[in-house]
């Protein structure tokens, strides 16, 4: 008879707490870079909550210039693989370049570009680099097929409401392409996300000062 499959051992310390991503993001494929297995992202530069995540990877994209000496301080503080962002909106030309073979030095696992950059910048991008390049797809009438034949190795769904139903169009074009999707911060958002397609999710955790709130509450009781 089949012996029933048994659940993973729990090994937990006394003082840590650990933020969870949601257990559906788990129902997804995963993306296998370099021999790792990804489903789960954890969208923040935060270091104390990179140390205190049970996430497969970090999506290191904030909304400032890149900066090498933010980049190098996530990669050294984390212990798992990071994807940095280095710029595609404001951040173009020579210096998405130069940022991409900066972080890759440093350790990054990849690199993240931003919609606006151009089909020539991203060529370049993935020409400097030997790490997975993503593109990031804000719009449904994106050229998908063009990004893909300009060196973006991963597809970074991030629509809003609209994420599920444009992933599910790009999964029917492209059987094969690699998305990773945000997913919001629900069971059941996250869910119809990896329904539709993605084969990773992205999660915006609470805030520090959110989970200050809950904590402070507790302690006033």
């Amino acid at each position: 008879m089949p012996q029933e499959k048994k659940s993973s051992p729990q090994v937990e310390g006394q003082l840590r707490h650990i933020l969870r991503i949601p257990q559906s993001v788990y129902k997804a494929t995963g993306i296998v870079v370099n021999g790792r297995r990804i489903k789960s992202f954890v969208f923040t530069t935060d270091l104390a909550i990179i140390r205190n995540c049970d996430a497969d990877a970090v999506f290191a994209v904030y909304p400032f210039t890149p900066q090498q000496a933010i980049s190098d301080a996530i990669i050294k503080a984390s212990y798992i693989p990071v994807f940095c962002g280095v710029g595609g909106g404001t951040t173009r030309g020579m210096r998405t370049v130069s940022l991409a073979k900066d972080v890759e030095s440093q350790g990054a696992m990849g690199v993240v570009l931003n919609a606006p950059i151009t089909n020539l910048n991203l060529r370049a991008v993935a020409m400097a680099v030997d790490i997975p390049v993503i593109i990031t797809v804000t719009k449904e009438d994106t050229d998908i097929a063009a990004r893909l034949a300009n060196g973006a190795s991963i597809l970074n769904v991030a629509c809003a409401l609209q994420t599920p139903r444009i992933v599910a169009k790009i999964r029917a074009d492209f059987p094969d392409v690699p998305i990773i999707a945000t997913g919001g911060r629900t069971e059941e958002s996250i869910a119809a996300t990896v329904a539709a397609g993605a084969n990773a999710i992205t999660y915006t955790p609470p805030s520090p000062a959110e989970l200050f709130k809950a904590m402070m509450e507790k302690y006033r009781e």
